[in-house]
């Protein structure tokens, strides 16, 4: 893949930056502005060499059929104003009159923030002709092209994949960190290696899963997901999250680690609630004795130790989904010591990869910084789909095949 530098001088050219801009919002303010963070350097550096920086982004699912205000990227706007220390401008549209009119009136290191990428039903189409024709008013507005927007890249989308094809194209720092990263968990990783996984469904990681038998020396599962494992040992699981259409395929998967040798890690106590809230009444119990009229919505105290305890002596982690319901504080503790054991192992100079915007959110929420880590990812979905092995567009049409790395 072309670096920034292989696209020659800047200065003067109109340069189109793909981000990743999708924060969280309460409203009109931004919850967590990780992402925006992440994407500064890049945009920056572009704008100090005398590009014309034309960033574009998405926020949310809107429906593609017009402005929603609720999904408008204005507030990302002020707030990547602040953190570049500089003026942004703004569009109301992404590629209409607003748009236009304000590339025009760029001078060298001006920087336009274009409105939300999917008012525009050609940005996510399906079909190739519609997402092209939005790829080409897209291409009208830039002399270049940068992909620094980790978490899409996964997608075959107008301002991902179809505008590389249309533009000099090149990835920007925050793609390159990402994926040098992911090459490492990939590539003959430093061992230990342990993966630690949670979140909700054991559904939407069944094919990263399958291929970490293959990698990883140590897998510890937490989250919704672990009550479906520990069904699948026969043990009850009361009223917890439960997908009981993959019973099959997690003793599968228990038996394929027996075989390989890759030790699965569960919890030995979780935090039992009579309800999914924070005023519920909650007691920790044994992993395998949790009562039937009981939810699991977090991993109990000597699970934390236990966990700790199995990444003490890694040299590679890599952490997706929190442990429980981080969002309310009574069940935080799982995902905190977690967190905890990955600070203190990073510290010996171990790898540690913190992947997907809900670990992110949840280390920052519980006080973390991101400094304490190896890396925190911006790419939830993108890293799982690395990790699984699978060709991601965004990188495969810019001369990266993820199916032949090393």
């Amino acid at each position: 893949m072309k670096s920034i530098a292989d696209l020659g001088p800047l200065a003067g050219r109109r340069v189109l930056v793909r981000s990743d801009l999708n924060v969280p919002l309460d409203g009109a303010t931004i919850t967590d502005d990780g992402r925006i963070r992440a994407s500064v350097p890049t945009i920056a550096a572009l704008s100090e060499a005398g590009a014309r920086v034309v960033v574009c982004a998405h926020l949310g699912r809107p429906k593609g059929v017009g402005v929603e205000a609720r999904y408008s990227l204005a507030p990302v706007a002020a707030r990547l104003q602040d953190l570049l220390g500089k003026p942004v401008a703004f569009a109301a549209d992404t590629v209409g009159e607003d748009a236009k009119a304000k590339v025009a009136a760029l001078a060298d290191g001006d920087v336009l923030l274009l409105e939300n990428l999917r008012f525009n039903a050609g940005e996510t189409s399906k079909n190739d002709a519609e997402r092209g024709a939005f790829a080409d008013q897209l291409a009208a507005l830039a002399d270049a092209f940068v992909s620094d927007g980790f978490g899409v890249v996964h997608r075959k989308q107008a301002s991902v994949y179809d505008i590389a094809t249309r533009l000099p194209s090149a990835v920007g720092g925050l793609v390159g960190a990402e994926v040098d990263v992911l090459r490492r968990l990939t590539v003959d990783p430093e061992r230990p290696y342990a993966v630690v996984l949670g979140g909700a469904k054991v559904s939407d990681k069944l094919g990263v899963i399958a291929n970490l038998l293959q990698t990883a020396d140590r897998l510890l599962i937490g989250g919704g997901m672990v009550f479906t494992f520990l069904a699948a040992q026969g043990h009850e699981v009361g009223t917890s999250l439960l997908e009981a259409d993959q019973l099959d395929v997690v003793r599968g998967y228990l038996e394929q680690a027996r075989e390989a040798g890759v030790e699965i890690v569960l919890p030995v106590d979780v935090v039992a609630a009579s309800a999914f809230s924070a005023d519920a009444d909650i007691e920790v119990v044994p992993a395998d004795a949790i009562p039937a009229d009981r939810m699991g919505l977090d991993i109990g105290p000597e699970s934390g130790v236990l966990f700790a305890g199995k990444l003490a002596d890694c040299r590679t982690v890599f952490w997706n989904g929190p442990m429980g319901a981080f969002e309310m504080a009574p069940y935080a503790a799982g995902t905190k010591a977690v967190a905890a054991a990955l600070v203190e192992v990073t510290s010996r100079g171990a790898l540690t990869v913190v992947g997907g915007g809900d670990s992110a959110a949840a280390v920052r929420q519980l006080g973390f910084t991101d400094d304490q880590f190896g890396h925190i990812s911006t790419g939830g979905g993108a890293s799982l789909e690395y990790l699984e092995g699978k060709t991601l567009p965004g990188l495969d049409i810019l001369g990266q095949d993820v199916t032949s790395r090393g």
